[in-house]
């Protein structure tokens, strides 16, 4: 999702875990018991649509489609995928990748998506698409930012440490930074280019993220009122701490073509994601 509007490489025990699947092998440890799949590689079970003036489980231009292993989110028409069930202090993973294809409005515009953590509420709540969260951007150029998507009030809100100045209206992530908080808007990855426009195929001087149709490893360790959000072994964002700090999980459909081969979440409470938390 788009508004208008250095710090060491920290590199991670690992990717999506294995799971049986036609998808290319995604990079990672052995199989863990502790690992949840949310997505299973195979169907939407355990997910539901949602589309922007179609409402629940009604996609019939088959913008969310599963198939080798390897969900398609088309981005024709706005909306999300969204778990059945809340999740709270957890490692997850994502792995993605953008496609070609851009629609609509966005046409010539960034490829955008996100993945909405800790949602909470009604579907559709924020502009007819999605419910109020805590977003983890995932858009070219700006992948790793966090936004608060909510009605505005002290109920949806990030404190993240940041740099002295702003870029445009925006806070820009630093770790050692001083603490800022939002209830609405963005707060920059820290290396995210003051000089980003919204066009087609950006690249930053800094990006992380991988080029285009290359697969990229997207984590979100939410542990009590923290949230660290990773991308390709780096720590780009980190919350101190984020309201709410619970709730379901949401993968974007918003005007570009996107494919995901896992979603992956383990527990905080299991041995695996408490090592890999205790590193960030």
């Amino acid at each position: 999702m788009r508004y208008y509007a250095m710090m060491s490489c920290v590199m991670i025990a690992g990717a999506c875990f294995a799971q049986e699947s036609a998808a290319p092998a995604a990079t990672g440890p052995a199989e863990t018991t502790n690992v949840i799949h949310l997505f299973n590689g195979k169907d939407l079970n355990g997910w539901y649509t949602y589309l922007k003036g179609r409402g629940r489980n009604v996609d019939p231009l088959k913008v969310f489609t599963v198939s080798d292993g390897i969900l398609r989110i088309s981005g024709e028409e706005f909306g999300c995928i969204t778990t059945e069930n809340e999740f709270e202090n957890y490692r997850l993973v994502l792995e993605f990748k953008w496609g070609e294809l851009t629609h609509a409005g966005r046409k010539d515009k960034a490829r955008d998506s996100g993945l909405l953590v800790h949602s909470v509420g009604e579907d559709g709540a924020y502009g007819g698409m999605w419910m109020y969260c805590i977003e983890c951007q995932m858009i070219e150029g700006g992948t790793g930012d966090i936004l608060v998507v909510g009605d505005g009030s002290e109920k949806f809100k990030a404190t993240c440490p940041v740099a002295p100045e702003k870029s445009g209206e925006c806070y820009v992530f630093q770790p050692d930074g001083k603490p800022a908080t939002i209830n609405a808007g963005r707060v920059n990855w820290y290396g995210r280019d003051p000089d980003w426009k919204d066009v087609i195929g950006f690249r930053g001087r800094q990006d992380v993220e991988k080029p285009l149709g290359e697969w990229n490893q997207y984590e979100c360790i939410a542990e009590g009122n923290t949230l660290t959000v990773l991308l390709n072994g780096i720590v780009v964002n980190k919350c101190l701490e984020v309201k709410p700090h619970k709730g379901r999980i949401q993968i974007q459909s918003e005007g570009a073509e996107l494919f995901v081969r896992c979603v992956d979440l383990v527990p905080l409470g299991s041995d695996d994601a408490r090592t890999s938390a205790s590193k960030h």
